[in-house]
Order: structure tokens, then C-alpha cells, then sequence
């Protein structure tokens, strides 16, 4: 997988939100913001529950440009697109992400990126642009470090590798509150292995319901007749 990681500035009706322009405020990969569901992914997954969320997360970005580039400010970069989308990966299944960073609004930073549930191998790391023919050069094939966060570069690149060997429904996202507050995240479900030692639980009978909070982008970037109806 390839994931581009940006700033993104939307739109909002008569320039009503709190935003530069009077836009909303967004962050993304692979230009998609991540918007917290009401219902819990997890359980809308055990439950069957349709319409919670969409199986088309994207394995590269919608758009390659110059992506540590300078002025990063016309609508084909800095829209993007608010949904709840998770990639689905098999039961033991090898994934290889490359992380990269992007200057979109001039919002390049480092960005420490973090998968709950696994450990992930960070294979290198560079500035720039990542390059299929001499960036992997530099990979760690030995002894790579295992850590559950990694920090991709400012305007740079990181990539980590890892076996899909957890069962669940697990969250990856900048550990920056304000970048996951404004949509830097995405989910995985891994699916179920062959036996009932390698599949999750079920939920219990007295599961309690959860209430849904907005994230605190909805609160901040939202037009006044919007949080009305929170």
C-alpha cells in the first residue's frame, strides 16, 4: 500500500465554518478524511450492520503529484473526500505500507503514525519523495525495529511491514489529536483465521450501546444549524 498523508481544506456553505476562507479544516490518507461513525465499526462488523461504513480504502492515492512541492493549494489538491472507509485484510496476510507526507496547504510536518493492535517492522525512512527504484536500497533487511509508531518525516517517507495475525477491527491514525480529531486515520478489519483460536469473539449478549460523540473537528469547523442537530 501507498498512503499519502495531508492537510485538506473543504469548503462549507457561505463560507460558515471556522476554517481559513471560512472552510473546514481536514486531514486525510490517501486523500480520504476519516469520519467517526454512530455506530461502532466493530460491532456494525459482528452485527452485519449495513451502511456504517464502505470496504474501499485504496491501496494507492486517487492523485500522484509533486507531493513535497511548494503551493499545494488548488482544489485538486486540497479538497477531499469525508467518509467512513476501511481496507479489509485476510488472516495472516503480509502487508507492506509506504507512508508519504505531503506539503498540501503548505502543512508539511512530521507525523507519528500509529496501528493499535500490531507491532509493524519499519523497513527505512528518507525525505522526499519516495522512489520504488532506490529508496527500498536503503531498507533495514536485517534487523529491522519493531515499534507500534513510526514518524514519517516532514515531507518524507516511512515504510513498515507486518503480518496480519490479530483478528479484529484496529485503528491507524497520526497521533497528533488535532490531525486525528480532523479525519488522519483509517481502519483495518482482519478477518477471522480457520480455527476458534485465531478468530475474535463474538460480542456479548449485554454488550452496552454507545452514544456517538463527534469528533471535535465536527464541533469546531461546523456551521451553527449543524451543531443543533448534534
Amino acid at each position: 500500500m501507498f498512503i499519502t498523508i495531508s492537510a485538506n481544506l473543504n469548503p462549507c456553505p457561505n463560507d460558515s465554518c471556522a476554517g481559513p476562507d471560512g472552510g473546514r479544516i481536514l486531514a486525510s490518507l490517501n486523500n480520504i478524511s476519516f469520519v467517526n461513525p454512530a455506530i461502532d465499526i466493530l460491532e456494525a462488523y459482528y452485527r452485519n450492520i449495513s451502511g456504517i461504513y464502505e470496504t474501499d480504502f485504496q491501496d494507492i492515492p486517487p492523485l500522484f503529484f509533486n507531493f513535497t512541492g511548494d503551493d499545494l493549494l488548488t482544489p485538486n489538491y486540497i479538497l477531499t473526500k469525508q467518509a467512513t472507509t476501511i481496507k479489509v485484510l485476510n488472516y495472516n496476510e503480509s502487508v507492506e505500507i509506504v507512508f508519504q507526507g505531503t506539503n498540501v496547504l503548505n502543512g508539511g510536518e512530521d507525523h507519528p503514525m500509529h496501528l493499535h493492535g500490531y507491532k509493524f517492522y519499519l523497513m527505512g525512512s528518507g525525505v522526499g519523495i519516495y522512489k520504488n527504484d532506490t529508496s527500498t536500497l536503503s531498507y533495514n533487511l536485517v534487523d529491522p525495529p519493531q515499534p507500534n509508531t513510526i514518524v514519517v518525516p516532514n515531507n518524507g517517507w516511512a515504510t513498515v511491514r507486518f503480518r496480519a495475525d490479530n483478528p479484529g477491527v484496529w485503528l491507524m491514525h497520526c497521533h497528533f489529536e488535532r490531525h486525528l480529531s480532523w479525519g488522519m486515520a483509517a481502519v483495518f478489519i482482519v478477518k477471522n483465521g480457520d480455527t476458534a483460536e485465531i478468530s475474535v469473539m463474538g460480542p456479548p449478549a449485554n454488550l452496552p450501546p454507545c452514544k456517538y460523540t463527534p469528533l471535535l473537528h465536527h464541533v469546531f469547523n461546523s456551521t451553527e444549524d449543524e451543531l443543533d442537530n448534534i
